[in-house]
């Protein structure tokens, strides 16, 4: 039965119910679209319709364990993927509307594979985590060493701008955000050198091993010497930099459960796992074509 959508009011038809739930023509054609702007060959038709199956999956066995990805979290993802890309906001919703995609499908697939992603690090720690006897059994393979790793003490600046005064005051707080990390010479004066100045937040961000560092800071951290700070970034706060007050290595049992659980995870690793699983989930779903 058709579902009427859109401001066109084109018919919009069923072509698979996973589990209950409708994937539309109105869904694939959204992701053939996806596809052509990423230049993909082959037959894209199929493609589309098997990556909306899976994604329905996807989504359904979020819900199964509760993981639930705030609008916030996909917002920020869809704005670092603008900044990335050297666009705006605006920028980007203008591209996915003009190209067929729309901007609520990309926010769509950018839930569902921030989900898939803790679905399957919650797998791995229910059915292969590493245990203290696993890192132990590890340490001595290593001859008894503990792997260690750098410990930041870090600091985060962030010059607010409002969203609705975003075009008005980005350039000036740029400059302001600037300006400050020009004077930056470690965390104990950044307070002191930003009283003066209006809606900005100083945050202690505490001791972060290197693997727990933000993915979207991480490279920018490494390469910080202490006593200095990151470039400055535009983000959907406003803008930013993070001081790096100081480092240390260190070698402790929990550095070592999270230096080979992440040695252990590889890419490829992973990305056959979640193959697999999905393989799973499709053979043991209700998928009817209409």
């Amino acid at each position: 039965m058709p579902i009427l959508g859109g401001t066109s009011a084109m018919a919009t038809e069923i072509r698979y119910v996973v589990n209950n739930l409708p994937v539309t023509s109105y869904d694939i054609d959204r992701r053939v679209a996806f596809l052509r702007l990423q230049r993909e060959g082959g037959n894209l038709r199929q493609k589309a319709t098997d990556q909306m199956i899976e994604q329905t999956l996807k989504l359904q066995e979020m819900q199964r364990r509760n993981i639930n990805i705030p609008k916030e979290m996909v917002d920020q993802a869809y704005q670092r993927f603008a900044s990335g890309n050297r666009m705006t906001t605006s920028q980007l919703n203008q591209v996915m509307a003009q190209s067929g995609v729309t901007a609520a499908h990309f926010k769509d697939f950018i839930r569902s594979q921030i989900g898939w992603s803790r679905v399957m690090q919650a797998r791995n720690s229910s059915s292969g985590g590493m245990s203290e006897q696993d890192v132990v059994a590890k340490m001595l393979q290593q001859g008894g060493n503990k792997p260690s790793a750098t410990e930041y003490m870090l600091q985060q600046v962030i010059f607010v701008v409002p969203s609705a005064e975003r075009s008005k005051l980005l350039g000036k707080r740029q400059r302001e955000a600037q300006a400050l990390r020009g004077r930056f010479r470690g965390c104990d004066s950044t307070r002191e050198f930003a009283k003066g100045l209006i809606d900005v937040t100083v945050r202690d961000l505490g001791r972060i091993l290197e693997p727990e560092l933000p993915g979207d800071w991480k490279d920018q951290i490494k390469k910080t010497s202490p006593g200095n700070a990151t470039g400055v970034r535009t983000t959907e706060r406003g803008v930013e930099f993070i001081g790096v007050c100081s480092t240390r290595e260190v070698s402790d049992d929990r550095v070592a459960q999270m230096m080979f659980q992440s040695e252990g995870s590889g890419g490829e690793d992973m990305e056959k796992a979640s193959q697999e699983y999905l393989a799973e989930l499709r053979k043991n779903a209700r998928i009817t074509k209409r």
